[in-house]
């Protein structure tokens, strides 16, 4: 297995720091928001907090139990993929934490990363272990005897992510549609049993940007508004979301103001300029350009049977879930902008693109900040870039060495296996392993690379890290 690196463990940290650091977003309005405010219901409170590591398996149980205060809880936000507030590493980024000790996950639970121990603003959480989480409170909660929340309630309906850094929000957003009509009004209706859950990989936020439309399939509206969708929980009603609208302005506005982090590493430049003119004839179509002088980005959707990659994303929503989202208030348009006066106008694609209600495949994404975005595809099944560009070599099973980082081959230092390991893993250990033989995960297709030679590729992976 590959070693972590010393550039790491100092030259990374210190230029994200100077880079990145989340101390310079800290007066963004969009940002305060998102810190802040509870746009949902408590999931905990800091009682249930400090008392999960007593359902932990052993010997992690026995390790916090024996631990200081601040150990455990440092062990606690490890083991549930949370990133410390630089401003008080006693409370996590993804939750807000009010100062009646109740926990309320925010946006930033799937989309606020750590990279060697770092805050990067707007990269996806790839260590979130919510399944985990929602056990151990649930089990905690019996032990007080304390009512179960919407999400302990929900996760026995849905599955929240088979995977650490996965999740099935997808699938959450049609559960939470169905109980509304496009006005935002509870319906009540039935659960649906028969839906196609899958683990996704949350996006980059810098991407926000260069996209015209949002998810792996391009089929939804852009706009705050959209932003909005998951806060559908029964205790919101349609004025609450009007209420909320000027601050999601703001957090979209934040959203568009980021910018991906640089590669803190040494550079070969020669190799890299190499790396441009390949990419440029194999990869740009898709991708679009990078330079200094400006960047182009096509947003181009591929036929899901080229891209060959998995398709049960691409299968699993049906023509009313897309319509139903994009002709709801979440896709109507804001006034004064065209579309108003016409709740369909959004979701019904722009001339010369692809319908949204039956999109052919999936969108190629901006590449801008890959090196620290791993694991790759919609799906996060592919842990490197060097695996990436060798689909012949991607592991059938791999397991994450904590926040390690490759940087050889750019991307997660993980242990590949040929298969699962023997025997009944306990679901947190289960979880900690990424298994492409499952439906929904499979880490076949996107062949491209097969056309570069090995010198080719290794120019292109040197390339790719100066985006």
């Amino acid at each position: 297995m590959p070693r972590t690196t010393p550039f790491l463990a100092a030259a990374v940290l210190t230029a994200i720091a100077a880079a990145t650091g989340l101390p310079a977003f800290s007066a963004d309005p969009g940002w305060n928001h998102l810190r802040s405010r509870a746009y949902l219901p408590p999931d905990f409170d800091q009682e249930v907090f400090d008392a999960l590591p007593t359902v932990w398996e052993e010997p992690a149980a026995s390790q916090a139990a024996t631990a200081t205060p601040e150990a455990r809880r440092r062990m606690a936000m490890d083991r549930y993929g949370l990133t410390p507030d630089p401003a008080d590493p006693s409370k996590p980024l993804q939750y807000v934490v009010a100062a009646d000790g109740s926990w309320t996950m925010s946006c930033l639970a799937c989309h606020q990363g750590q990279l060697g121990g770092r805050a990067i603003p707007g990269l996806p959480n790839s260590n979130y272990a919510l399944e985990t989480l929602t056990e151990d409170v649930r089990l905690v909660k019996v032990k007080q005897r304390k009512p179960f929340g919407h999400m302990d309630m929900g996760s026995l309906l849905l599955p929240l992510g088979t995977t650490n850094g996965t999740t099935n929000a997808v699938m959450f957003g049609v559960a939470l549609m169905r109980h509304r009509n496009a006005d935002l009004e509870i319906v009540h209706r039935p659960p649906k049993f028969d839906m196609v859950h899958h683990d996704m990989d949350a996006p980059p936020w810098w991407h926000y940007a260069k996209k015209k439309r949002l998810y792996a399939d391009g089929f939804a509206a852009k706009g705050h508004r959209m932003l909005m969708q998951f806060l559908l929980v029964k205790e919101n009603g349609p004025e609450k979301f009007r209420q909320w609208e000027d601050e999601f302005r703001e957090i979209e506005a934040w959203l568009l103001s980021l910018r991906p982090p640089r590669w803190p590493g040494r550079v070969d430049a020669a190799l890299a300029e190499r790396g441009r003119a390949v990419f440029g004839r194999h990869c740009a179509d898709c991708h679009g350009t990078y330079s200094d002088a400006g960047d182009t980005y096509p947003g181009r959707i591929v036929a899901i049977d080229e891209i060959g990659t998995d398709r049960v994303r691409f299968d699993s929503l049906t023509r009313e879930n897309r319509r139903d989202l994009n002709d709801s208030w979440f896709g109507r348009g804001i006034a004064g902008e065209p579309g108003v006066d016409d709740p369909g106008w959004f979701g019904r694609g722009i001339a010369g693109e692809p319908g949204v209600d039956a999109p052919a495949g999936y969108v190629a994404p901006p590449l801008d900040g890959i090196w620290a975005t791993a694991p790759y595809f919609h799906n996060g099944s592919v842990p490197t870039l060097w695996h990436l560009l060798r689909p012949g070599s991607r592991p059938a099973v791999w397991k994450r060495s904590g926040d390690g980082y490759d940087e050889r081959r750019v991307g997660l230092e993980v242990e590949e296996r040929a298969a699962m390991p023997a025997g009944k893993l306990p679901p947190v250990e289960r979880r900690r392993h990424f298994d492409t033989t499952k439906p929904g995960k499979s880490a076949a297709g996107h062949d491209y690379p097969d056309l570069l030679s090995e010198e080719e590729k290794t120019e292109v992976l040197e390339y790719l890290k100066t985006l």
